[in-house]
């Protein structure tokens, strides 16, 4: 029996994840950034992350192996700027307050949770996603709780 589409989101939908914005630059210094919730760590030795990103993406082509991207983990606060990420504005950043990582020269959002500096060290095919292996190479952490997301919508930590 052939699982659809809305079965299979119901059931993915109750895996609580955390919210991250995958952000990088192109060739010319612009700024990309998408809201991810496929994040995950890979390994320790070397320290390893994937992140999912969908094919339709426009971000994807600036993902290439050898480049370098940034996953900032949000924390609870975050919310609208986790939606103003998954939108399709083309503006993203316009009135975002972010600094470059040292590392990465990626942007590093302020107040999330966490960062990440990675470089792409691989990148592979997922169906209507594609993988993308990153290498840590720096990262910064605070104390914040996370934004999460479950069940279709945004929760808190109790």
């Amino acid at each position: 029996m052939a699982v659809n589409n809305e079965e299979f989101r119901a059931a993915l939908g109750r895996f609580a994840s955390g919210v991250t914005i995958v952000t990088t630059k192109d060739k010319e210094n612009g700024l990309h950034g998408l809201t991810v919730s496929a994040f995950a760590s890979v390994s320790l030795n070397p320290p390893l992350i994937l992140v999912c990103i969908d094919n339709r993406s426009s971000s994807l082509e600036h993902l290439a192996e050898g480049c370098f991207f940034a996953v900032n983990i949000l924390d609870e606060s975050q919310q609208a700027l986790s939606n103003r990420f998954a939108s399709k504005d083309p503006n993203r950043f316009e009135g975002t307050n972010f600094t470059f990582g040292e590392t990465s020269q990626t942007p590093l959002l302020e107040g999330a949770l966490a960062y990440l500096e990675c470089k792409v060290a691989y990148n592979y095919p997922g169906g209507d996603h594609t993988i993308i292996v990153g290498e840590v190479e720096a990262v910064a952490v605070g104390n914040q709780n996370p934004l999460l997301y479950y069940h279709g919508g945004y929760q808190k930590l109790a």
